[in-house]
């Protein structure tokens, strides 16, 4: 085979890669959330509220929309997950509080959950109406070290309670991987920024951006500065495959793509193979691959070591993946990338024996790993932390995905960011 990789850009026509990349769940109209609002029995023990990793009371936020309090749901919401915006929109609710909830049976599907927290929360964060208010200052300085889901979350709160805070953000942007790393076609209209600075908003918080710890500061200057760290720096680096041929020209990492593809000012110009292998079992393997059809690939394959009960990526993304003509190989473990300088192929070894998926582009999705960071105590790549998020450390507390129990969702990484806080400023008012 000669190395004559097609990969060019304007694959679709500029409407048709519109369309492809519009919302994935369009939002509720007023009629449509009354009506499964309605649908809502308001348990008294909700087993969906125990089944948010945020511990939103469900059933209240719902009765509120249920009698058109609108503002006072997206209080309920917001006072438990500030990125309740954001987590309707991206939060695995099949497998979260929509699993639980008590009307999904064979007989009837669950109450959406996840599309009546968007009806609630997309006001305010278009309006820019503010809910919380900053408390008496109380004096103290607080750094947070990363500007996604756990470091807004954990500055937000913090705001609140009166202290000062100040995140360093490695990027252009803040809101971490909700702004570079999740399909373009979940969080459409610049949702990202936009809630980002509707948290911004409450006052009290300073960002530093293109700021990275190692690099512009160092953590024993921040422990010396500031009264308090909290370390919401995420996984920074792509796992290697560990195979021959990883090196060549179009084995790409997957997040790089991404981040290039929600940065891009025109989808039509990204540059996307005709035929693509995507090597991963996760959400961000099934975002690179649907995105790859949805720009115009023609043959897109994932490609999973293990069988699909053990991929990360829920069952609706799965079949999200297949129904937008993604070809899924289960129990193949790659075993080393064709092609003399660009990339021509993937053998793979299977339980039925090796076999070749030949291809322009390879995206490599197979997760990431801590970026190296000297101080606190760390295991298998990730930093310890208590049940109050604290380190090692005095006085530098993490969470989200950095942390040992970190599971790469935006909803999780909420909850560490609060519950960080909640210590944090607990720990300054002992002080």
């Amino acid at each position: 085979m000669t190395e004559q990789p097609d990969i060019r850009s304007k694959r679709l026509e500029p409407d048709e890669i519109a369309a492809n990349f519009s919302d994935l769940h369009p939002a509720l109209s007023r009629s449509e959330a009354l009506i499964e609002a309605d649908r809502c029995y308001f348990c008294f023990d909700a087993p969906c509220t125990d089944a948010c990793p945020t511990g939103i009371d469900i059933p209240a936020f719902i009765q509120k929309i249920r009698s058109d309090n609108i503002k006072g749901s997206a209080r309920t919401i917001l006072s438990e997950n500030i990125m309740g915006g954001m987590c309707s929109r991206v939060c695995p609710t099949e497998v979260l509080c929509e699993e639980a909830c008590v009307r999904n049976t064979h007989e009837e599907k669950p109450v959406e959950i996840g599309l009546l927290q968007r009806y609630a929360t997309d006001p305010l964060i278009e309006t820019g109406q503010q809910l919380f208010a900053r408390a008496a200052p109380t004096g103290k300085r607080v750094a947070v070290v990363g500007g996604g889901p756990a470091g807004l979350s954990c500055a937000h709160r913090l705001a609140t309670l009166g202290h000062d805070v100040v995140i360093f953000n490695r990027d252009e942007k803040v809101g971490g991987l909700n702004e570079y790393g999740i399909a373009a076609y979940k969080t459409v209209n610049d949702f990202a920024q936009n809630e980002a600075d509707y948290i911004l908003a409450i006052g009290g918080i300073e960002v530093r951006n293109n700021c990275a710890l190692g690099a512009d500061v160092s953590l024993t200057d921040l422990r010396n500065e500031y009264d308090a760290v909290f370390l919401g720096i995420g996984l920074g680096r792509s796992n290697d495959l560990g195979i021959d041929g990883e090196d060549k020209d179009g084995v790409v990492n997957a997040t790089d793509y991404i981040a290039e593809l929600r940065q891009a000012g025109d989808l039509s110009e990204l540059p996307v193979g005709r035929t693509v292998v995507v090597i991963g079992g996760g959400m961000t393997a099934i975002d690179i691959a649907v995105q790859s059809r949805h720009l115009g690939a023609e043959q897109v394959h994932m490609v999973y070591r293990r069988g699909p009960e053990n991929m990360s990526a829920s069952a609706f993304e799965q079949a999200l993946a297949q129904t937008s003509g993604v070809t899924i190989h289960h129990r193949a473990p790659p075993k080393r990338i064709l092609g003399d300088e660009h990339v021509t192929g993937v053998e793979f070894d299977a339980d039925s024996g090796k076999f070749v998926l030949y291809a322009d582009v390879v995206f490599k999705a197979i997760g990431q790993h801590l970026n190296g960071i000297e101080g606190p105590a760390t295991e298998n790549g990730r930093i310890v932390i208590d049940g109050w998020h604290r380190t090692s450390l005095d006085r530098v507390w993490a969470g989200g995905d950095c942390v040992i129990d970190g599971d790469d969702l935006t909803v999780t990484a909420v909850q560490h960011g609060k519950l960080a806080a909640i210590d944090i400023d607990r720990h300054l008012g002992e002080q």
